[in-house]
């Protein structure tokens, strides 16, 4: 197998939301208040593998894409530690990462981070370091989400259509924004157009310890 066809397999995997048996792990989050197709959520905390690239709205995905693969496919280095002997023993190898959705691309100056979720499993003393210096890892704290569900293409002006849709909700609602929006994508670039689920993100202020009282 290429490694062309390993990514269009990974693609497949990560992002398709219809192949119940691979039960990809999803972000988890609690609905707060539901209005036709929007969400206000409340997000538990999470660890990002997060990388930034240069291009447009609709390149940017696929050009991380390649870095944040290798880095779940084993370019990453765990260090085995053994104490309380002499010498003491350090060995590096490689670890897969299981896959999980969304990917994440959300704005950041002039150029869009683009990011896996990585598993609850792992915590940041826990996870494997990536070995390429593009790729970072990122602690995300629990926080309160506006959120907009919809289908359809990949395009910049679905993007923006239901960004707006999304913030003249918030306002409805009396929130604030805290944060750059984030492009949620769960399903393969060839999947159905009509069968997508894209997402977009908006972080809300709020009281982060109430958050994190209320999460189960």
């Amino acid at each position: 197998m290429t490694y062309n066809i390993k990514i269009i397999a990974a693609i497949t995997l990560i992002l398709s939301g219809t192949i119940d048996a691979i039960a990809i792990e999803e972000a988890k989050y609690k609905v707060i208040k539901k209005e036709d197709k929007f969400e206000l959520r409340d997000y538990a905390p999470h660890i990002l593998a997060e990388t930034i690239v240069e291009g447009n709205l609709e390149d940017a995905g696929n050009l991380a894409f390649k870095r944040l693969f290798r880095y779940i496919s084993g370019d990453n280095r765990t260090s085995d530690k053994v104490a309380m002997t002499a010498p003491v023993a350090q060995q590096a190898t490689s670890e897969k990462i299981h896959m999980t959705a969304p990917v994440g691309q959300q704005r950041i100056n002039e150029n869009w981070a683009v990011s896996f979720m990585m598993p609850d499993s792992y915590t940041m003393q826990t996870i494997p370091e990536p070995d390429d210096p593009t790729v970072t890892l990122r602690q995300v704290p629990a926080r309160r989400i506006a959120a907009v569900r919809y289908s359809g293409l990949w395009s910049e002006k679905n993007y923006l259509q239901n960004k707006a849709e999304l913030e003249s909700w918030i306002q409805r609602m009396d929130l604030t924004i805290k944060g750059e929006a984030i492009w949620a994508r769960y399903n393969a670039p060839f999947s159905l157009w009509f069968l997508r689920r894209n997402e977009i993100l908006i972080p809300i202020d709020v009281d982060m310890g109430k958050i994190n009282k209320e999460q189960p």
